[in-house]
């Protein structure tokens, strides 16, 4: 099943955040909440954890690119009865 990742709300308050560097690539394999991408927002650079494992299927923005939260951000091929909902808590890093 393709599974659909949004920028999820980074808790900022903000309504976008700038795509810093990709960490993974279409085709990668990755693990639940391995960090797949780092953005900006006016206040920080945040880490965003994979909400599913699976395979990167493919990245709906480019390094450089100004996405706006709840614009698609990932698509992933995975498997398993809870493939349609991300993970508890993902979505939100650190600074």
């Amino acid at each position: 099943m393709i599974a659909e990742f949004r920028l999820p709300d980074l808790g900022e308050g903000l309504p976008e955040a700038e795509i810093v560097q990709w960490l993974v690539a279409e085709g990668d394999d990755v693990t639940l909440n391995q960090t797949i991408a780092e953005v900006e927002t006016a206040k920080a650079i945040v880490e965003i954890p994979s909400p599913y494992a699976g395979t990167v299927q493919g990245l709906h923005a480019a390094a450089g690119d100004v996405v706006a939260v709840g614009s698609p951000l990932v698509s992933f091929a995975v498997e398993g009865a809870d493939a349609g909902s991300p993970a508890a808590g993902t979505g939100a890093g650190t600074a």
